[in-house]
């Protein structure tokens, strides 16, 4: 029989519309007939006729309650978890709202604007005993998990670099202006936080996350960022990241690798939407390497590329990777959660509490090389704050 959770969505805007979407698409089409989602009440904290709108819009079936407060959604016995869909300057007060209120938590990325906050978090969810996971979806993707496998496995040898690079060739000014929260600081606007994180998903999933726990060493930082003129916010960050192991198997002596995560806001990795420049994401290793085509934080396909002259090494090969019945891909992680639950996890061994934290503090790195500061508001740790 599928185990069920009934899920309270937290904002209406337009994630939380995709990750809705998919949560109501039948989870057999997936190959997940273990789980079953419910999506049993909604909150917008801008009026309860907006949250009931949402709920009018996506066919979600009832009972489905609109709430015109987030503390009328945490306080629901009929939600077993919270998914945080606010912009990621609100995050901490968020959650911490969730997790005070007894409530299981998924968490929108960046999951807070500081590691200082992730932390507080975590520990709010350690003390409780509550599941709280950052919503990082790429991580779940049966690519991202055929990618990493490649990679265990030894097919390409000892990984030693990976250059990921999650860009957009907007015309800033007449697209964000000032207040977009793409752009706008006082949101904790800027590429880093909203899509770097998937460049540095990338580096860590391919660089980190493949090695054994007790193996895993945080990087060594350096980058350089280009300030928006018109706000402060980051427009343009590129950072290289040097880890003191290789993966999968840390060589001896060990090996350094190198993870190259860039963003932008102003170029493309993209230009034409075609995919003719190439691949946006490139894992190599000493024996071959893999490619990943599609925007970083939603590929379609990667390449396994041999090394000439490797005994043994195969064809290049090419792996499609679609999304079942239409779906945007969020439901992998959704099913994450649903699964954690029922097995009584209160995090998931795809996106750790302590990798969530570590990538908080390469973030937390960059902007201190950058000058990027916040408004001290969404950067504090006090709870509760008015935001």
């Amino acid at each position: 029989m599928a185990h069920t959770i009934r899920w309270g969505i937290m904002a209406t805007g337009w994630i939380a519309t995709t990750f809705v979407r998919d949560l109501l698409k039948d989870p057999k089409a997936r190959n997940a007939p273990d789980i079953s989602h419910q999506i049993t009440a909604v909150a917008s904290s801008s009026s309860q006729e907006k949250a009931t709108q949402f709920i009018s819009t996506l066919n979600i079936p009832p009972p489905c309650t609109a709430y015109a407060t987030y503390t009328d959604l945490v306080a629901d016995p009929n939600v077993d978890v919270i998914y945080v869909a606010t912009p990621h300057s609100h995050h901490f007060q968020n959650v911490m709202l969730a997790l005070h209120a007894g409530k299981h938590v998924l968490c929108e990325k960046a999951f807070t604007v500081n590691a200082a906050q992730a932390k507080i978090l975590v520990e709010t969810a350690r003390e409780k005993g509550l599941f709280l996971m950052e919503a990082v979806w790429t991580r779940f993707f049966p690519l991202s998990v055929q990618v990493r496998d490649i990679i265990q496995s030894g097919e390409i040898g000892e990984v030693l670099r990976t250059v990921a690079d999650t860009s957009f060739g907007d015309d800033v000014e007449g697209k964000w202006g000032t207040t977009h929260r793409m752009v706008n600081p006082d949101l904790a606007g800027g590429a880093l936080l909203d899509l770097g994180i998937y460049s540095l998903t990338w580096v860590f999933q391919t660089l980190y996350h493949t090695l054994p726990k007790s193996q895993r060493k945080p990087p060594t930082v350096t980058s350089q960022m280009t300030p928006y003129h018109l706000t402060g916010a980051d427009e343009s960050t590129t950072i290289l990241l040097t880890f003191p192991t290789s993966t999968p198997s840390n060589d001896k002596p060990p090996r350094m690798s190198h993870g190259i995560a860039m963003t932008n806001i102003r170029v493309s990795g993209d230009p034409d939407e075609q995919g003719t420049s190439g691949p946006n994401i490139r894992i190599q290793g000493t024996k071959g390497e893999i490619q990943v085509f599609g925007y970083p934080f939603r590929p379609t396909k990667y390449r396994v590329i041999p090394k000439k002259g490797v005994e043994g090494a195969g064809e290049v090969r090419d792996v499609e990777c679609g999304f079942p019945d239409g779906g945007h891909g969020m439901a992998w992680e959704a099913d994450e959660v649903a699964r954690c639950l029922r097995d009584g996890k209160v995090e998931s061994e795809g996106m750790s509490w302590e990798e969530s934290i570590v990538i908080m503090e390469v973030m937390d790195e960059v902007r201190r090389q950058g000058g990027l500061v916040y408004p001290a508001k969404i950067e504090s740790t006090e709870y509760p704050l008015e935001l």
